[in-house]
């Protein structure tokens, strides 16, 4: 899996000059969703929630989603448990069988979209394939421009 030097583009010597902008990716999922904690200015950068805060861009909904914590209290609500309510909606019978082959660089082409009706509908029936993460996430800010014309930001390199 990347670090988050390679996630977060930070260029590979010490650079005074190198800010995060908007903030930094802490963590992917296999379904394109991207956890990031907020830079200093997040309406500036068109994010909800408070600086310092952890946001999550939704691929469900093409966009982002305060979540009311910051990076402490978000892995300890990560290491109790709390993905599994968070993901209730977007989970398939056999998912975890088809996320335990994938590596740390790949996620998950829906098709249908995870945005569209027909997938909200009946999410297994969607046809899914590995794909590069950065695919997966480049296609996402390709939606958000196409859907609504609104750009989420960085994402993350994978």
């Amino acid at each position: 899996m990347p670090g988050l030097a390679v996630i977060n583009a930070m260029p590979p010597a010490f650079d005074p000059g190198w800010a995060s902008g908007a903030g930094l990716v802490v963590a992917h999922d296999v379904l394109g969703g991207v956890f990031a904690l907020n830079g200093g200015n997040p309406r500036e950068a068109g994010r909800p929630g408070e600086p310092g805060e952890i946001v999550y861009f939704a691929p469900d909904a093409l966009g982002w989603e305060a979540l009311g914590a910051g990076h402490s209290a978000w892995l300890s609500w990560i290491i109790s448990g709390g993905l599994q309510e968070f993901y209730e909606g977007l989970r398939w019978d056999g998912w975890r069988d088809e996320v335990s082959v994938l590596n740390g660089r790949q996620g998950l082409s829906f098709f249908p979209p995870l945005w569209s009706a027909e997938a909200r509908q009946d999410l297994s029936t969607t046809s899914r394939r590995a794909v590069p993460m950065a695919e997966v996430l480049s296609l996402s800010r390709t939606s958000c421009l196409q859907v609504d014309g609104a750009d989420p930001g960085f994402l993350g390199a994978a």
